[in-house]
């Protein structure tokens, strides 16, 4: 497990080089971003086989990651960067919280391995540069309460095949030109 970890880590900072550089080549690659959906699934898949998952108490707080795709074709990539470090960061929270209440082996395992997974996009998406400045925290555009750690997986799937997918297919248009 900790090798998954630290290849999944020199994956990222292999991208992480040069700012603009390192982010063609993220998006210009469509492979990797179904490697990361790929492995959402698969995660998901993994805790809902995991035994005597307790409910949350207090509730995980996680972010609506659902939206309208015209919403999103209409917003700045700056504005669509900051609306998902807003989601990640309320999921990393969430799964935190979680990995206090968890004691079970295979429930433990999956929520580390979330964690890693969704820090390392928070961290990833924090390390670019931008014209509008550094990412600042703020509200996400809403939550909801979960009680249930397999609703954790869930979200964080459709975080990552939803907004984070359509969001470097949108960077891939400009900057996968050159390629």
């Amino acid at each position: 497990m900790e090798l998954n970890r630290l290849l999944l880590l020199t994956s990222f900072l292999l991208h992480m080089e040069e700012g603009h550089a390192s982010l063609t080549r993220l998006v210009c690659d469509n492979r990797l971003i179904q490697k990361y959906i790929g492995e959402a699934k698969d995660m998901e898949k993994r805790v809902g086989q995991c035994q005597a998952l307790p409910a949350l108490n207090p509730p995980a707080v996680l972010p609506f990651v659902g939206f309208s795709h015209q919403e999103w074709k209409s917003k700045s990539n700056e504005t669509k960067r900051q609306e998902i470090l807003r989601d990640l960061a309320l999921l990393v929270g969430a799964v935190a919280g979680a990995q206090s209440q968890v004691t079970e082996e295979c429930g433990s395992r999956q929520l580390n391995q979330l964690y890693q997974h969704a820090n390392s996009f928070l961290l990833l998406l924090q390390t670019f540069s931008w014209e509008a400045g550094p990412w600042e925290p703020g509200c996400s555009q809403g939550s909801m309460e979960q009680t249930q750690i397999t609703g954790i997986f869930l979200t964080y799937r459709q975080l990552v095949q939803g907004k984070l997918h359509f969001f470097f297919n949108d960077l891939a248009k400009n900057l996968c030109k050159q390629g």
